[in-house]
């Protein structure tokens, strides 16, 4: 005797269905952070931006759970027998589903936004005990410190508040340094700044993330971030060096 599957009513589906969503989610969550690595975190402004990356990571893999667990079980247990020659179960619309998968969506955007907002404003904020701008020009980089010293590399003491000043002597660029998190545009005729605190010593690359000409490829430039001790003996080795220039001419 053939046996068909019960209501699609039934309590029972919902939750298997409701146990597999959650596997799903767990399995394919640590998943994606798994094929998806952050880069290490070296600025205190990069943490509230891993922590926002890998909670979109989790709802993207309970929202794909969710639909794709729910059609799989329907196609799998709710499918037409062999020799089952009958109509399919009549239903209508659930009132009260369509106002949840309306509200829910909606409030969930709601909160995202909120902490998108949160992020934004931890990931753009900080002192300025350090001061430096960069000059970004197709296709490198220059550098300019406020008492006068120019180089090529841009040396920051560690856990100490930089702002970088931006600016484009031709097109716009962009400065991003992967582990420091934050991205900011360079726009030809006006200064935007960056506030980074490097919270690792290391040497790190500087790249153009807006693209920019024929050799955007190439734009790179040296970040060093050393203790404060070395970052000071560099600054009045950078000083004495330009000095003695300026005094030979």
């Amino acid at each position: 005797m053939l046996k068909l599957p019960q209501s699609s009513t039934d309590r029972k589906h919902f939750m298997i269905v409701g146990a597999l969503v959650v596997v799903t989610t767990i399995i394919l969550g640590f998943f994606l952070l798994a094929i998806l690595p952050i880069k290490a975190q070296a600025s205190v402004q990069a943490e509230p931006i891993r922590w926002l990356f890998q909670l979109h990571l989790w709802l993207i893999a309970f929202l794909f759970s969710l639909v794709v667990v729910f059609m799989l079980y329907s196609l799998l247990v709710f499918r037409r027998r062999k020799g089952d020659t009958s109509e399919g179960e009549h239903f209508e619309g659930n009132t009260v589903l369509e106002i949840v998968w309306t509200v829910v969506p909606l409030v969930l955007v709601v909160i995202f936004s909120v902490i998108g907002l949160r992020t934004l404003q931890q990931a753009t904020s900080g002192g300025d005990d350090v001061q430096v701008e960069a000059v970004g020009f197709q296709w490198s980089w220059t550098f300019n410190y406020p008492n006068g010293v120019t180089s090529a590399e841009m040396v920051l003491p560690v856990d100490k508040p930089a702002l970088i000043s931006l600016r484009s002597n031709d097109v716009i660029h962009s400065f991003w340094v992967a582990e420091w998190g934050p991205k900011q545009d360079l726009v030809p005729g006006m200064t935007t700044t960056l506030h980074i605190t490097p919270s690792k010593v290391g040497e790190f690359s500087l790249a153009c993330a807006e693209l920019c000409g024929l050799s955007h490829w190439s734009m790179l430039a040296k970040i060093r971030v050393v203790p404060e001790d070395e970052y000071t003996a560099w600054m009045d080795e950078k000083l004495a060096a330009q000095n003695l220039q300026t005094a030979s001419r």
